[in-house]
């Protein structure tokens, strides 16, 4: 199992999920709909300093699943160049 998973702006979250159950219909996630951080110049607060909310979807998946994430975030990263959408990969490990 790969454990994938997507950080980005709120502002594409229907996007990226709707993107994610159409290209994969059986996929199962989590989704935290708001997350704060600090990004590569300032913190994301979701507060009036700075009002960007990111989210974060993290799913299990197999490794061709794992394909077919990669290419529909490379997809919606060409459309929204300016959303900060970001993928992540971690291979599971046999305990």
């Amino acid at each position: 199992m790969i454990r994938a998973e997507i950080i980005s702006n709120q502002s594409v979250l229907d996007d990226i999920v709707e993107k994610l159950e159409n290209e994969i219909p059986d996929i199962e996630y989590t989704l935290i709909p708001e997350i704060q951080g600090k990004g590569l110049h300032s913190k994301k607060l979701g507060d009036t300093t700075w009002p960007e909310m990111n989210f974060l979807l993290f799913a299990y998946v197999s490794e061709d699943k794992a394909r077919k994430i990669k290419a529909c975030v490379e997809e919606l990263i060409r459309r929204f160049p300016k959303e900060g959408i970001s993928v992540f990969f971690t291979q599971g490990i046999d305990l």
